[in-house]
């Protein structure tokens, strides 16, 4: 009877080991499934760019509280009756929380131009991977650091761990969504993942900080990032991927920055957002000033502007699949609403007022950065080789250019000239640079360049302008064309296809297939 039994209870483990090898198989198989591979991707990417923009912004209520604690313990004990000795601590102390905060920005900076280069030579699961783990460390060091240096050292980490998951992640959306209308949504979720974690930071550190302690916060993020470095470890296989090995090599990155079209639209990136950059770290103290505000107003400042981003990503994306011949104008319009909008910020008397412009300059920043950013990645694919970490290793640069000079220089400008100047400087700059994306309106016309990526292309498809001419010819075939408002140019501006039948086109382009 007891052999029986046993005999039943072996069979149905067996049973049961077979129905998970069989469901193991199944996932496997599906994972191989390229639309879900590039939706996991995606995830992977999005979750990176959440952690890396809470990481930056979770520090805002934390930090110069802790920092200002630590400071009046050490006043304690080394008691003073000067008072310019105290002025001059808090003129120092002020200046040392600027620092901290642009550190990451300032070092990600430094890092990006090789970090590009980097990323276009082995691809961009590796240094997705590499960003996540200094991230992960950047967040425990966060966690356990209890004196400026150390809090320094991983401010400063984690701008490196930027470097490599900002640029890489990006990159990676480029390269898996060639088709344009596909890409530009990916960006879009992509972007609207970096604003929920700018926005949604603040009062999520606040709070967990003020009731459970300062490290609780950075642990939780440790842990999202440590789940979101095993995924990328299970699902890309970074280490035991070649597709890198017969790839064309990117163009350099110094190639990239003196291409006028690139150099507009870096321009644009960094222009808009210096309003945000600008405002996060001064508008704090101007609302304690002019609306005596309470610290719920202050840390849900920028809270209620997430909605309105998520509709100009929305709306961008929409109206870029219906005419993608005006994603210059959709630009130029986000950086007047963006300038309009800023203009209007020191107008404010309460902070219902105040959401009104907030919410603008967001809405903005989001027709720009939806607009743009699959823009770049365009003009590689027409103008360059289509390898995409150097290209947006320019973009992040855009960024950070802005979020190194925010936390330093903004606090001065408001010392010496104002909170309005500020805001009104920062508002005629943006309606001042519009215009410059005007320079872009005869993008989509271009044709390919015919230099270095003709020559490397033996394989097949690998970027997006390949990809179209591949369905462009097929589509001849059949007697229509797939370009829709825009009409390739030849070098000297004049239009090609009309004066050309397609036998003549065929032979005097080199083949790609």
């Amino acid at each position: 009877m007891a052999t029986e039994e046993s005999g039943g209870l072996a069979q149905t483990a067996a049973v049961k080991l077979s129905e998970m090898g069989e469901r193991t198989k199944q996932l496997g198989t599906a994972m191989q499934d390229p639309e879900r591979q590039r939706r996991i991707i995606l995830v992977i990417v999005c979750v990176a760019l959440l952690l890396d923009n809470m990481l930056y912004m979770v520090i805002v209520p934390i930090v110069p509280d802790y920092l200002a604690r630590l400071e009046s313990e050490s006043e304690q004990a080394h008691v003073t009756s000067n008072s310019s000795f105290n002025s001059t601590q808090n003129e120092n102390f002020d200046l040392q929380i600027g620092v901290l905060f642009a550190s990451k920005a300032i070092l990600q900076l430094i890092v990006n131009p090789l970090t590009g280069t980097f990323i276009d030579r082995v691809g961009y699961d590796i240094p997705l991977l590499i960003g996540l783990s200094i991230m992960f460390v950047s967040t425990c060091i966060f966690a356990f650091a209890e004196n400026y240096a150390t809090l320094f050292v991983a401010r400063s980490l984690q701008g490196l761990g930027s470097a490599f998951a900002d640029t890489s992640g990006i990159a990676m959306i480029a390269d898996k969504y060639t088709e344009e209308a596909e890409r530009s949504r990916a960006l879009g979720i992509a972007l609207a993942f970096i604003s929920f974690g700018s926005l949604a930071a603040p009062p999520f550190g606040g709070v967990l900080y003020e009731f459970a302690g300062k490290r609780v916060p950075f642990i939780v993020l440790a842990c999202i990032c440590l789940a979101d470095g095993i995924l990328c470890l299970t699902v890309l296989k970074p280490f035991s991927s070649r597709t890198r090995e017969n790839m064309p090599v990117g163009t350099p990155i110094y190639k990239l920055m003196i291409d006028p079209y690139i150099a507009v639209v870096a321009g644009a990136l960094t222009t808009c957002n210096i309003p945000l950059a600008f405002l996060e770290p001064t508008i704090a103290n101007w609302m304690e000033e002019t609306m005596d505000s309470s610290q719920w107003e202050i840390g849900l400042t920028w809270l209620p502007a997430f909605f309105p981003h998520i509709l100009g990503v929305y709306l961008t994306v929409k109206l870029a699949a219906q005419y993608p011949h005006l994603q210059w104008f959709y630009g130029a319009l986000g950086m007047v609403i963006i300038g309009a909008s800023s203009c209007v910020v020191p107008a404010c008397k309460n902070f219902e007022q105040l959401i009104i412009p907030l919410c603008g300059i967001c809405f903005g920043i989001a027709l720009v950065d939806t607009a743009l950013l699959p823009t770049l990645a365009f003009l590689v694919d027409i103008r360059h080789v289509s390898v995409y970490g150097s290209v947006y290793a320019i973009a992040d640069i855009s960024y950070c250019v802005a979020y190194a000079l925010g936390p330093i220089v903004a606090g001065k400008i408001v010392h010496d000239l104002g909170f309005v100047q500020l805001n009104l400087g920062m508002g005629l700059a943006n309606v001042l640079y519009a215009p410059a994306l005007l320079f872009l309106r005869n993008v989509c016309l271009m044709k390919p360049s015919h230099s270095e990526r003709n020559m490397l292309l033996d394989e097949g498809a690998t970027g997006l302008y390949d990809t179209i001419r591949m369905e462009e010819r097929q589509r001849k075939k059949h007697g229509y064309s797939s370009s829709g408002n825009c009409v390739p140019v030849d070098e000297n501006g004049k239009f090609a296809g009309q004066s050309k039948s397609f036998s003549e086109e065929e032979t005097s382009e080199p083949e790609y297939i």
